[in-house]
């Protein structure tokens, strides 16, 4: 697989979406999905686009998606994260900051990722990452922020009542801070420098924040759990197994950690 064969599928989604975001289906709750989280008509429908897309390429492929789970096509093979839309409560709720992110890897783990891709469903932006290869936003390559700034702090709230105490000590310090609903693509923000830090102090999924690991490390960034320790060996699957603080180089990543865990 290369990352023009998510590339087609990224532009699939963006022509045939507009017509259901709006729509009573892409609203309705269509119970819980494999990641444990609501799933809605959105959710699905860019699922199935998605695994259509997948079926079509004719590869051995082992696809772990939030909402149907972990699939084997044509027999199973390398891994393909999915998370069909990242922020569909945003989405169902007229909200316009949602994406649709795509990771492959080679292995077990979250350092065997090898592509990523995220694409703006709104926008039709395409960030992409290939190991060793950089960090583009269309055909544009892009860097993390330069410096030690504390610029914009993007945080996730799954759990405001411990999330947001958690990151207080981190936000309080910030010029300014923002809360998108989008892991995903927050990442996508800090690969292209418009995010200095970025901190989810409750566990995430890996198809939350898989392509947004690889984009952040291709274009300069460092990422690790909330407490300074490696990501890279967090086994990919359907499982909450990291909180994540990301930044955009390492003096960043230092002074968030400071903040986080003063001595």
């Amino acid at each position: 697989m290369q990352i023009k064969d998510l590339q087609n599928i990224g532009s699939r989604l963006y022509q045939e979406m507009p017509g259901i975001l709006h729509s009573d289906t892409s609203r309705v709750s269509s119970g819980i999905g494999a990641g444990g989280d609501m799933t809605f008509g959105i959710d699905r429908i860019a699922e199935e686009i998605i695994i259509r897309g997948l079926k079509e390429l004719a590869i051995p492929l082992t696809m772990i998606s939030e909402e149907a789970g972990i699939i084997a096509l044509h027999g199973g093979g390398p891994k393909v994260i999915i998370d069909p839309v990242d922020g569909s409560k945003n989405a169902v709720s007229g909200i316009p900051f949602y994406c649709t992110s795509i990771a492959v890897a080679d292995g077990e783990t979250i350092g065997d990722l090898r592509l990523a891709y995220i694409i703006n469903l709104l926008t039709g932006d395409q960030f992409s990452a290939v190991r060793g290869e950089g960090a583009f936003l269309n055909d544009r390559q892009i860097f993390t922020q330069k410096g030690g700034e504390l610029s914009l702090v993007a945080y996730e709230a799954q759990a405001p009542g411990h999330d947001i105490p958690a990151a207080l000590p981190l936000l309080g310090r910030a010029r300014k801070t923002r809360c998108f609903g989008s892991t995903a693509l927050d990442l996508a923000h800090l690969a292209a420098g418009a995010v200095s830090v970025f901190i989810c102090p409750s566990p995430s999924r890996s198809f939350d924040f898989a392509g947004g690991w690889l984009l952040a490390r291709e274009a300069g960034g460092v990422m690790t759990d909330t407490k300074g320790r490696s990501i890279e060996g967090v086994q990919l699957g359907l499982e909450r197994s990291a909180a994540l603080l990301a930044a955009g180089n390492q003096e960043l990543h230092d002074r968030a950690l400071k903040l986080l865990w003063p001595e």
